[in-house]
């Protein structure tokens, strides 16, 4: 094979779960580019219809589904509709994310709740259900967005205690999957971006922006593009002896 047929997703079908949006949709542009057929499900109904929409014009099919991650029957329906329509699943990137700033000692129980179902539960749910499909045709690419935040512990200023625990466990799964599911060539990683501006990640960076960019060797935010190589490289031919890795995406903030 070719160096760059290694990348090429032509004729393979990803899902990307929060893919209307913020890194989802750069994920899912890069898919599309590299010639994937792409499936974006979210709760924002509109934003997935809008970025299918987008992803049509660039002469792939897309899908736009509607879907809580934390739902068992709306992920099931999601993971039936796209076997039915493209016949198989081949990438599944595992990004709708939620988060909540507070002190840990002011933690509403409910928002802890509700970044752990997202972030953790939903991984989970999503992975078990595709990977069904996947071990039925033998293979396929499973990418969950986790952070540098789940690393360990993080600068003061970033007062998220349930995102931080939660990206940790999807580093955990992430291996796990990766040692259960191998001999199924089923391939599972991560990646962990550092700061990028999204919408859920702008009120934390206006609040810590210098103290990041003094602990960002590269001296910028992550663009939106940073995460289309990393992703495609993940989800292509190109990481065939790679699973179980979480690939940091940071602009060196980790290398200190």
């Amino acid at each position: 094979m070719r160096l760059m047929d290694l990348f090429s997703l032509k004729g393979k079908t990803a899902i990307v779960t929060g893919g209307g949006r913020g890194l989802g949709a750069q994920i899912a542009e890069g898919f599309a580019e590299a010639g994937a057929n792409v499936v974006i499900c979210s709760r924002n109904g509109p934003a997935c219809e809008e970025m299918s929409d987008k992803l049509k014009q660039m002469g792939v099919e897309s899908l736009a589904l509607s879907c809580d991650v934390t739902n068992p029957e709306e992920v099931k329906c999601v993971v039936e509709t796209t076997k039915q329509q493209f016949g198989r699943i081949d990438i599944l990137v595992n990004n709708s994310g939620a988060s909540w700033a507070a002190p840990t000692e002011d933690m509403p129980l409910e928002a802890w709740e509700k970044v752990m179902n997202v972030n953790v539960t939903g991984t989970f749910l999503m992975s078990q259900e595709v990977g069904k499909v996947m071990i039925e045709q033998k293979g396929g690419k499973i990418i969950n967005i986790a952070s540098i935040a789940g690393f360990g512990g993080t600068d003061p200023f970033m007062q998220t205690i349930g995102y931080n625990t939660s990206k940790g466990a999807v580093i955990t799964m992430t291996k796990d999957l990766a040692v259960k599911w191998g001999k199924h060539q089923i391939y599972v990683n991560a990646i962990a971006p550092g700061f990028f501006p999204t919408k859920m990640s702008k009120v934390l960076i206006e609040h810590g922006q210098q103290t990041i960019m003094d602990g960002t060797p590269l001296g910028r935010l992550g663009s939106n593009t940073d995460l289309k190589g990393p992703a495609l490289f993940l989800a292509s031919s190109a990481s065939d002896y790679v699973t179980g890795d979480v690939l940091t995406v940071d602009g060196g903030a980790t290398a200190f």
